[in-house]
């Protein structure tokens, strides 16, 4: 008795079905929004820090900036200014940077 394989419909690429639904598409762009304004304020950042700091989510108030700790979380807030004007030099629109700890 031989099986015969099923039957699957033509399959759509990952990226495509994203591209196809407006919300996945949109997500998709704030993702790659994020990650630019973060490579934008490296320069901004202290090398012991970087390792400590991680690009959040962007949404109609502004982008979240993730900090491992507390006290990471504060010395990003000494550099929010030069963060944000960074920001602007780059040509993002002036939106507010928020700083949040990450618990556990």
């Amino acid at each position: 008795m031989s099986k015969t394989a099923p039957m699957v419909p033509n399959a759509l690429a990952l990226a495509d079905a994203i591209d196809r639904s407006a919300p996945l598409a949109l997500l998709r762009q704030r993702l790659k929004d994020s990650s630019r304004r973060f490579a934008a304020i490296q320069s901004c950042l202290p090398d012991l820090l970087k390792p400590h700091v991680a690009p959040g989510p962007i949404d109609d108030e502004g982008w979240t900036l993730f900090a491992a700790n507390a006290s990471v979380a504060a010395k990003l807030r000494h550099l929010q200014p030069a963060i944000e004007a960074r920001l602007a030099d780059q040509g993002y629109a002036k939106a507010g940077v928020r700083i949040k700890a990450r618990s556990g």
